[in-house]
């Protein structure tokens, strides 16, 4: 059964020792971020798949906001014809140090009912942070993935999605997002999961590397360093700490299920006291029958037919099995394999250790 292997799998996975990591791998340092920026523009070249005139009336008054800046007044009552248009937004990551003239890739997103964006140009449109400036310019052909064909008859067909691309390296970057990395404060290592045991282990192994004194953790995710002064010294002495191996905390004892895929995940230290347990179905089934009855040959009266009904029920006999105390996760897996329950009755089951008190773990349903 599928559930089988995925435990059995997960278990494989579990039951090696914990692996020594480098920090890079497992925090981040303090202010070295990226930053999400947005525009709006237009995409034009399209293949008639732009937006409808009659739907979109941003995009016209776009085309004619684009049309007078070079000059170009169009008539008042003049129809415009924007098949060939599409508005968009674009998005795009600016990397943390990015440095005015290099390029970041930008994402092109239909925002009307433009069918496609295959073939489309984008004209040069500014991407502003959340502070309103703008940090970047992008311009440039999309390459899109999906595409999509319709027949006379309405009958139509959508290979991934047509109304999204990307430029690569369409954007510039114009102006450079200020950090603290150079005024010469400590260094604040933030994990990526909380854990107050990989946090001590943190300021441990950087403190028998570097000397005593030199890092200290302040909570379950920050990690704070003493550094040097100096910029150029200070980019070294990162790249030391980041190549520190830590062997992290081991995980709390949990249960994931997610209960729409029927997926579930056993953590290694999870525990269940003794007790037992079984699990059965019940099945009622009900069928409907009808019987013809006739009168006698010299009687009176007029055949009728008369429904019957037919009830079985029928209870599946499931052995009941036993936890005994102490259960490590490998016996767990063995007695629900050997019990051969479903994915959907491994839930029951496990909800109902955890409200008896026998399952010594956190429950997550997601």
């Amino acid at each position: 059964m599928i559930h089988r292997i995925l435990i059995a799998t997960l278990l494989a996975m579990t039951s090696t020792l914990a692996q020594a990591e480098r920090i890079k791998d497992i925090a981040t340092v303090a202010g070295v971020r990226s930053n999400q920026l947005v525009g709006y523009g237009l995409v034009v070249g399209l293949d008639g798949t732009g937006d409808q005139t009659n739907q979109s009336p941003f995009t016209i008054q776009s085309f004619n906001n684009m049309l007078q800046q070079f000059g170009i007044t169009v008539p008042p009552g003049t129809r415009v014809q924007t098949k060939n248009v599409a508005a968009v937004m674009i998005q795009a990551e600016l990397p943390a140090f990015a440095k005015p003239g290099q390029t970041i890739d930008v994402t092109v997103s239909s925002i009307s009912n433009a069918t496609s964006l295959r073939g489309g140009s984008l004209l040069m449109t500014s991407l502003k942070g959340p502070d309103g400036q703008v940090y970047a310019l992008a311009q440039g052909n999309l390459v899109v993935g999906g595409f999509g064909a319709e027949g006379r008859d309405g009958s139509r067909i959508t290979v991934n999605v047509p109304s999204v691309g990307r430029i690569p390296g369409g954007a510039t970057v114009e102006k450079e997002v200020k950090n603290n990395f150079s005024s010469g404060q400590p260094v604040v290592l933030n994990l990526n999961r909380a854990d107050f045991t990989t946090a001590n282990r943190v300021a441990q192994n950087i403190n028998e590397m570097l000397g005593p004194d030199v890092a200290r953790a302040q909570d379950a995710v920050s990690v704070a360093v003493s550094a040097p002064q100096d910029p150029s010294h200070r980019v070294d002495f990162i790249s030391l700490l980041e190549n520190i191996e830590v062997e992290p905390g081991e995980e709390a004892a949990k249960v994931v299920i997610n209960s729409r895929t029927g997926t579930i995940v056993v953590g290694q230290h999870v525990r269940v006291s003794p007790v037992a347990v079984t699990h059965g179905n019940l099945t009622v089934s009900i069928s409907e029958d009808y019987t013809a009855v006739q009168p006698n040959p010299l009687g009176e009266g007029d055949t009728v037919v008369l429904p019957g009904s037919d009830v079985e029920i029928t209870e599946e006999t499931n052995p009941m099995f036993k936890f005994a105390p102490g259960n490590t996760l490998e016996d767990i897996v063995r007695s629900v394999n050997n019990v051969g329950a479903s994915p959907g009755d491994l839930m029951a089951i496990l909800e109902a250790l955890k409200q008896s008190g026998a399952l010594k773990a956190q429950l997550m349903v997601i």
